[in-house]
């Protein structure tokens, strides 16, 4: 089996499978496409599955251009049709692993996404998770299923592994083709082949580890270092505010260092499809083994209440001025997660806006690149269509949430009357009369 995949990886005669074709999915069945295999891409909902198949792309990191030359060539299809599993050699399972209302993992996704796969799982196949999730899933979980459901036994019917996804949104430098990738797999035939597609595929190194459990936890540990250290820089901006130092002014200054120093900024919380969340994983996990990971819930906790420590800095601002913020006039500017994207899972910004509105304050947004929400959490709100002198001036404070760079701040600094700014993203105007940042 293992001889027969290599032989088809060269000759590029496999044809790949995507599950879910969102911001991992998507780009991963083009880069695939894109390196000569004939690919499928399959999500249960039909609206990507049309929008695909017309070539229209709904992506940030996928080129336009790309997604309909690939698809006019017959080399990329959608579908919500799970049977044609039976026509694939390989499967990546990019589906979300997000949290359920006890902030516990909730793996419904990949457990719905791999019985599907299960019921027409072919002999010879590579299947690999790539979605984030706790150490031992794979094995655990995936395994299992995929064996009852298809009859067939791993490792030597079919081979399965575990590749985190590693994506970016809005990153100019590092895509899907050119970041490394991890793999980890249930035995060395399955490492070496899943290894070898990947790497016809992409240009990164491909790095291998001994099983899929270290994958998984490799890529918890690249989240929770930066949950961490966000965390570790949104308390001492805290401190800083206190002793009347600029936390911004510090960073700046400790990255001069060439060695042992990474720079992280403060902000309103964090946003995303990974950071916010990943730590749950490796938590819930740890307290299986008995084990409590208090560094890591602290930093959770730190950066968990950072839209509440900005709605009270918000307070205290407003007081300055003589306006509770009992209703007053608050324009919060950007609720994408970060700057110049349109995904605004998990953003700390719609968390502010929330956490405003429970304490009387009228609030109101502007994001160019997000002009409606609708989120899990029942939250939801349309921007106001542009930005003017004249409704800027209308605003009792305006609060800078995201750090956009098609905005005019010198412009909202001119006429607003107070400004916090949670991103420092104004550093550079002069007259900070009005400006307070974070």
């Amino acid at each position: 089996m293992k001889e027969l995949l290599l032989k088809k990886i060269e000759k590029k005669e496999i044809v790949a499978g995507v599950v879910g074709l969102g911001y991992v999915g998507l780009p991963l069945a083009v880069e695939k496409a894109k390196a000569g295999f004939k690919t499928i891409g399959f999500d249960v909902q039909e609206s990507k599955v049309n929008q695909v198949n017309r070539g229209e792309n709904y992506i940030g990191d996928v080129v336009d251009k790309d997604l309909k030359n690939l698809v006019n060539q017959g080399l990329l299809s959608a579908t919500n049709d799970f049977s044609f599993i039976k026509d694939v050699d390989f499967v990546a399972i990019c589906v979300p692993t997000p949290l359920d209302e006890h902030q516990e993992p909730d793996i419904t996704y990949v457990k719905e996404s791999t019985i599907a796969v299960s019921k027409y799982l072919k002999k010879g196949t590579m299947v690999v998770l790539e979605s984030t999730t706790y150490p031992g899933t794979t094995e655990e979980l995936i395994k299992p299923i995929l064996e009852e459901g298809s009859g067939l036994k791993c490792g030597e019917d079919f081979y399965l592994g575990f590749s985190p996804e590693r994506v970016d949104p809005g990153n100019l430098i590092y895509k899907t083709k050119n970041t490394p990738k991890v793999v980890g797999a249930i035995g060395e035939d399955a490492k070496e082949v899943i290894a070898s597609m990947y790497s016809a595929v992409l240009d990164g190194e491909i790095h291998t580890v001994s099983n899929p459990a270290v994958a998984e936890m490799e890529k918890i540990l690249e989240n929770t270092y930066r949950n961490i250290n966000i965390g570790l820089v949104n308390e001492i901006g805290r401190l800083c505010n206190k002793m009347g130092i600029s936390v911004w002014e510090v960073i700046d200054a400790a990255k001069t260092k060439p060695y042992g120093f990474q720079a992280f900024y403060p902000g309103p919380g964090l946003g995303g499809h990974c950071i916010p969340l990943d730590p749950y994983y490796l938590t819930w996990k740890a307290r299986e083994y008995g084990f409590h990971t208090t560094l890591i819930e602290n930093s959770m906790v730190i950066n968990d209440s950072q839209p509440e420590y900005c709605v009270e800095r918000a307070m205290h601002i407003l007081n300055r001025y003589r306006k509770s913020i009992n209703g007053s006039k608050i324009l919060t500017v950007g609720v994408a997660y970060k700057q110049d994207i349109d995904d605004y899972r998990e953003s700390p910004a719609i968390r502010v806006i929330s956490e405003l509105k429970k304490v009387g304050a009228e609030v109101e947004y502007y994001d160019p690149w997000v002009t409606e929400f609708s989120n899990m959490y029942g939250e939801s709100g349309k921007s106001i269509e542009k930005l003017t002198p004249q409704i800027i001036a209308s605003y009792d404070l305006v609060m800078i949430t995201c750090a956009h760079t098609n905005i005019d701040y010198d412009m909202i600094q001119k006429n607003a009357v107070a400004i916090f700014d949670t991103k420092n993203v104004m550093k550079n105007i002069v007259n900070r009369a009005n400006i307070e940042v974070l």
